[in-house]
């Protein structure tokens, strides 16, 4: 059976994935940093799926983490979906706090878990990593300097990742599009009501995750038909 690690699973996109993979006759192990949406999640996607939680910042929690993974193999496919955003502001006016919480969790979260998961990926010969980027790595707008400067680091890292992996894996940025999440919430208050929820978007990007390959190695991606 086919294994995928997901990172950011307490609410959102990234429980929408852990449900539609589980549907879909995939082993999860998610984590998130919080712990009652992570009981609830394994309630409804009790063993052999395995939820945890984990503060991907952490490298020794990541580390920790990816060893109880490996009890039953490498995943065929490694998800960093966890993301954090800092309050709608002009650069300046972000306290350190607050650009340290962007960075930690965006860009050193997703290389932890390159880290602590991809050399057991190369050494089964296969494997998926699906790094999530944004619109606003592709593009910027003002008031969201330091979410836009960790999701153009996503890219860069995923591009020369991609350079880095041996023939059979694949290393791809994503851009999920825009979604009804907290995190869009925070930046477009009610408008952003407007747009797909978790559960509409993954009735497109499901399958489209599902279907990526080592074909798709270094390619810079986009859910289909989701606003962008």
């Amino acid at each position: 059976m086919k294994k995928v690690v997901i990172t950011g699973v307490s609410q959102g996109l990234g429980k929408s994935m852990a449900l539609y993979f589980a549907k879909s006759g995939f082993v999860v192990h998610g984590c998130g940093r919080n712990a009652k949406a992570l009981e609830d999640l394994s309630v409804q996607l009790p063993a052999p799926h395995v939820f945890r939680v984990v503060d991907v910042s952490n490298d020794a929690e990541v580390a920790a983490w990816s060893s109880n993974v490996f009890e039953d193999g490498a995943p065929h496919m490694l998800i960093n979906n966890a993301a954090v955003i800092a309050r709608p502001a002009a650069l300046w006016k972000l306290s350190s706090g607050e650009v340290d919480s962007v960075i930690d969790v965006n860009i050193k979260g997703t290389i932890h878990v390159i880290r602590h998961f991809v050399p057991a990926m190369i050494n089964q010969g296969r494997g998926v990593i699906v790094n999530f980027s944004s619109g606003w790595g592709r593009s910027t707008s003002p008031d969201v300097a330091t979410y836009c400067a960790s999701k153009y680091a996503i890219e860069g890292l995923t591009a020369s990742l991609a350079q880095e992996l041996p023939s059979g894996l694949a290393a791809v940025s994503l851009n999920p599009g825009i979604i009804h999440t907290k995190m869009l919430k925070t930046c477009f208050g009610d408008s952003a009501s407007e747009y797909p929820s978790p559960e509409e978007w993954i009735i497109s990007a499901g399958p489209f995750l599902k279907n990526l390959s080592s074909r798709h190695n270094g390619m810079a991606l986009t859910v289909p038909g989701i606003p962008t």
